[in-house]
């Protein structure tokens, strides 16, 4: 069984605090099982997007980790990366979007791989 989105974005949240990374829900999706997209803000006009990663990464045997992957490898305008969040709540209306606020770029999304 998946963790919810709700219980999995707050624990997220909660964990960048503690390091000192602000950030926020901006859109609030499906309680149990909306997909989580992450903007990083890196507070200079540039973003990069994160997204579910397929399912075939998903692990049953530890479903409190969800995997994200970049759409980039490098940092966008932050207005590219509005355009596809737009795309994405018309496609499904049940997303949830964060964003993240650091000059470095960091979003603690790789820990839970290492």
């Amino acid at each position: 069984m998946r963790l919810k989105s709700s219980i999995w974005v707050a624990a997220y949240l909660r964990r960048c605090q503690t390091e000192g990374i602000y950030g926020a829900v901006v859109r609030r999706g499906a309680e149990e099982a909306g997909a989580v997209f992450i903007k990083v803000a890196r507070l200079d006009g540039t973003a990069t997007l994160y997204t579910p990663a397929p399912q075939t990464e998903y692990d049953d045997s530890r479903p409190v980790e969800r995997v994200f992957v970049p759409t980039s490898p490098e940092p966008l305008a932050e207005a590219a990366i509005e355009q596809r969040l737009a795309r994405e709540i018309r496609f499904d209306p049940d997303v949830w979007i964060v964003e993240i606020e650091d000059r470095a770029g960091r979003h603690l999304l790789d820990v839970a791989r290492s």
